[in-house]
């Protein structure tokens, strides 16, 4: 079945709070995405969407729901967070815990670890691989999908387009990954130079795939937050909101061509 709009959401922490503003600004145009595909913090947030959240909600659930908490840190495994401690904490939001109740389709991307390749989940259990995609290596344990362990999607494809193209007339992209400015002071450990190197890959990687969306938004000013600022979960939301208002009259006249 060919849907008009789908959209995508990258990954990028607590920056992928700016995804509800822009879907926030769409909605306020009657502009309502019927496909979604989303990794990390862009699966959580699309999930919200399709499962009929309201953005108040949506941002509600980032101040309860925030995985990076005491209570989940892990003994003996490997990550410093325990994703089987976090499964509970997405109930209230998906009851069902399926992608079958949704109400608008669903593609959620995570890295199989053993298999070494990105699995696209689209059907049955929800909540696991919501949380295997948002799975930062050394910050959460993997999480178990199955038989299988799963990692962050982002560390294959940042901005998963692949899901949705045939399948949709516009297809939108909301990138929330920026590259931050670093100057050299700032890389004089083995982990910040790894976490600059991960960083740089993955956003020339994103940008690789912009082409293949009809219009890419990457909204100004995220590049400030960290990858866990949901205290500053509202003004994240604005600059998402903001970015997506200026461009309005670009998306409407996309919208006017199918």
């Amino acid at each position: 079945m060919q849907h008009r709009i789908g959209i995508v959401l990258s990954g990028g922490g607590s920056r992928g709070i700016a995804h509800i503003g822009v879907l926030r600004a769409l909605a306020e145009e009657g502009i309502a995405p019927e496909v979604v595909s989303g990794t990390s913090a862009g699966a959580i947030v699309g999930a919200l969407y399709a499962a009929g959240h309201s953005w108040e909600e949506s941002l509600e659930f980032f101040a309860t729901t925030s995985p990076f908490r005491l209570s989940k840190i892990t003994f003996g495994k490997p990550g410093l967070l325990d994703t089987e401690k976090i499964v509970p904490d997405f109930l209230p939001f998906f009851p069902a815990d399926s992608f079958e109740a949704l109400e608008r389709r669903l593609f959620i991307s995570a890295t199989d670890l053993v298999a070494a390749r990105l699995e696209v989940f689209a059907s049955g259990p929800l909540i696991r691989p919501m949380i295997a995609s948002s799975s930062v290596p050394m910050v959460f344990t993997p999480t178990r999908v199955g038989e299988r362990l799963y990692v962050d999607g982002g560390v294959i494809d940042n901005f998963p387009v692949s899901p949705l193209l045939g399948l949709c007339d516009v297809i939108l992209g909301v990138y929330a990954s920026p590259l931050s400015t670093v100057a050299d002071g700032q890389l004089e450990s083995s982990l910040a130079i790894s976490q600059r190197a991960y960083e740089i890959g993955m956003f020339h990687a994103s940008r690789r795939r912009f082409h293949q969306c009809d219009l890419v938004l990457c909204p100004e000013g995220l590049e400030q937050f960290g990858l866990n600022d949901v205290k500053r979960r509202q003004e994240i939301h604005d600059l998402g909101y903001r970015a997506a208002r200026e461009r309005l009259p670009e998306i409407l006249r996309l919208l006017e061509r199918v």
